[in-house]
């Protein structure tokens, strides 16, 4: 590939991603799924197993693994506290709160 060949390239790239930026700018951002009256409930692995009837620790953390239900981890890297949405993990589940 020359280097006129790799310019042109970058630049249609960059035309398209200013593209990108624009329709993402005019379109209206997602509601969020929690209200300022009832705040975000966040619940550690084991908790999650205790709330749901047949929900295995080893399962929630493999709900997480694969970003199914949101969750943010708690502390240093791997070895931190994974706490999960209960919002997101019931209706994962299908199951009203």
């Amino acid at each position: 590939m020359t280097l006129y060949q790799k310019k042109e390239l970058i630049r249609q790239l960059t035309e398209l991603l200013e593209k990108i930026i624009e329709v993402e700018q005019t379109e209206p951002a997602p509601a969020p799924e929690h209200s300022v009256e009832k705040p975000l409930e966040m619940l550690t692995v084991k908790e999650c197993a205790a709330l749901v009837d047949g929900l295995s620790e080893n399962t929630v953390r493999q709900l997480v693994a694969q970003d199914k239900v949101a969750h943010v981890r708690a502390g240093a890297g791997r070895n931190g506290k994974i706490l999960v949405s209960k919002v997101s993990l019931l209706k994962y589940l299908g199951i009203a709160n």
